[in-house]
């Protein structure tokens, strides 16, 4: 009896039903066994079933409105747009185009593979929809497959509801999901292994060979590529000289300030030096001590020390830059002046090295003097200061013009399809993070706001489908069912990255530690690329993700509603 109140009062309380399936789900989808979780998004949706199965046997039906969750779904695709627009309009040229290659082979054969096995297999409506994004982990499939069925699209057989359907979605998602997401990370890692190939060794070749940093480097450390240091005029040589005449014969220094009789004077080129000055000193750290006694002895001066230091992002549009390495890009002038702290690629961050060449729409996080950073920002593209404020004007807009592209209907396999209001907010958020990426006057989303679009959204989406699903779950699960959609999943989930690798190794001849990461981005997951990088001891593998991840985020998302339509 207690039980049955319990669900009778989470029936009439719909939000603390909602939000306590949400709970429990971010708490379960943190645990993990051998290092490996379910993830908030598998446990909504189990967490939602699990609930609704088990107040059904009390004769509770729990069910939330499709009005909440297609809202938060809607705003999740909204944000996947604003995170990988520049990223993906990016690898449509360059070297992105081989990673966009990848990406591309490994979702059409999963799409393939699913529809094949479903129609094989002769699986029920809304499988194929719920295989692919349970074999692939993309969730996002899920709401795009249920798109299908609300847009009619999707003919469903004699006595079959939708909601039957959307429990079949849901339940093939959490069948194919574990394996989806062990299965992916376990066969990138030993790719290399079974085709004979030392990754370890071809990361430290790159490393070497690029200057990339091998590993991690520590959250707080001593070192620092530059440095300013304070020093009492005393050479009698630069007594009378301008700065600039101590500048164009050390080239290597930059003069940050300079004190004189306890008044701060600044810096300017034809500012004269005098015996007993106080100049500060900036450049990088291995030069610093290779002209001791230039200008005097160091002293502690704290007012000469003292200077403002800025933080910004920077939106790299010049292309000229795009054509320097990271060794011609110090030295420009003013870098030694700035410390490149962050190179961030498609919502992705990337080892820094030697070679790195930036592409239009990089964003650097540059920490320095505040004038050097304005300086090298303007050189680079937009100077970006970093803001807490989201622009929900342009929010509004971005989704009105979403629900307008998701209208556009066209024909194919014998009937009207489109896009739907999913997609079309996909293709909404692509436009508007790709046009404020290039103006930057408009439309700021920060990525705590977008975050919050991407794992509220979805996990409030997903936790609904589940808590909807149990209604119906015991009335179609079976055994043989279950061990059919598992085994459509198994192969989905496995054949691809194998293909992947063999393409990208004998015909892109790519370093098989950056085709690690190619691999685990065409999958547009993660938790494989982070595998590898520990696997092997090095940031390499990032470097092959960005891309590869944000055309499979694309493309994955699009095919849940294809899978319905060529599944069933």
């Amino acid at each position: 009896m207690m039980m049955a109140g319990f669900f009778n009062y989470l029936g009439a309380n719909p939000f603390i039903l909602l939000f306590l399936t949400v709970g429990l789900a971010i708490w379960i989808g943190r645990q993990s066994i051998a290092g490996y979780g379910l993830g908030m998004v598998a446990a909504a949706i189990i967490v939602g079933c699990g609930l609704s199965v088990w107040a059904s046997v009390y004769g509770v039906k729990l069910e939330l409105n499709n009005f909440t969750k297609s809202m938060f779904y809607y705003l999740f695709m909204y944000g996947v747009g604003l995170r990988v627009g520049p990223s993906f309009v990016n690898s449509l040229g360059g070297d992105g185009l081989r990673f966009t290659g990848l990406a591309v082979v490994s979702c059409v054969i999963g799409l393939a593979l699913v529809v094949v096995g479903a129609q094989l297999l002769d699986l029920p409506p809304g499988a194929a929809g719920g295989i692919l994004a349970g074999s692939q982990t993309m969730s996002a499939a899920i709401g795009s497959a249920e798109e299908a069925v609300n847009a009619g699209v999707v003919a469903l057989p004699p006595g079959t509801t939708p909601e039957q359907v959307s429990s079949m979605i849901a339940l093939s998602y959490g069948i194919t999901y574990i394996w989806g997401t062990v299965g992916i990370i376990l066969i990138t890692k030993y790719l290399p292994t079974w085709w004979g190939v030392d990754a370890r060794a071809a990361a430290r070749d790159y490393e070497v060979k690029h200057g990339v940093a091998s590993g991690d480097a520590p959250a707080l450390s001593a070192w620092s590529p530059g440095g300013v240091r304070a020093y009492r005029l005393e050479n009698s040589e630069w007594d009378g000289k301008p700065i600039g005449a101590l500048l164009r014969a050390n080239p290597e220094y930059r003069v940050v300030n300079v004190v004189r009789k306890g008044d701060k004077l600044g810096v300017s080129d034809d500012l004269v030096l005098q015996l007993g000055d106080v100049v500060a000193l900036g450049g990088r750290r291995e030069t610093m001590t290779e002209k001791m006694g230039l200008i005097g002895p160091e002293v502690s001066d704290r007012q000469a020390l003292d200077i403002p230091l800025d933080q910004a992002e920077i939106l790299v549009t010049n292309r000229d830059m795009l054509k320097l390495t990271h060794r011609e890009l110090r030295a420009l002038p003013d870098v030694n002046q700035i410390q490149l702290v962050k190179l961030e690629r498609g919502g992705v961050t990337l080892p820094i090295g030697t070679d790195t060449v930036l592409q239009r729409m990089d964003v650097l996080t540059l920490v320095g003097l505040k004038d050097a950073v304005s300086r090298v920002g303007a050189l680079f593209g937009r100077v970006v200061r970093p803001s807490t404020a989201t622009d929900l004007l342009t929010l509004s807009i971005g989704m009105v013009l979403g629900f307008l592209i998701g209208a556009i209907q066209f024909p194919a396999f014998g009937a009207s399809i489109g896009l739907g209001n999913a997609g079309g907010l996909l293709v909404s958020g692509v436009i508007i993070s790709s046009l404020s990426s290039r103006l930057r006057f408009f439309g700021n989303t920060p990525n705590a706001a977008r975050n919050v679009l991407e794992d509220l959204g979805l996990v409030v989406f997903v936790a609904i489908v589940g808590i909807n699903a149990g209604n119906s779950l015991l009335t179609q699960l079976t055994g043989l069912l279950a061990v059919k959609i598992f085994l459509v999943g198994f192969i989905a989930c496995s054949v691809p990255p194998v293909i992947v690798w063999a393409i990208g190794y004998h015909v892109f001849k790519m370093n098989p530690a950056v085709l690690m990461g190619g691999v685990a981005g065409a999958r547009s997951h993660s938790g494989p690329c982070r595998e590898a990088a520990v696997e092997i001891q090095s940031n390499v593998p990032w470097i092959g993700f960005p891309v590869a991840y944000a055309v499979s985020g694309v493309l994955l998302t699009v095919f849940g509603y294809f899978a319905m339509i060529l599944g069933s």
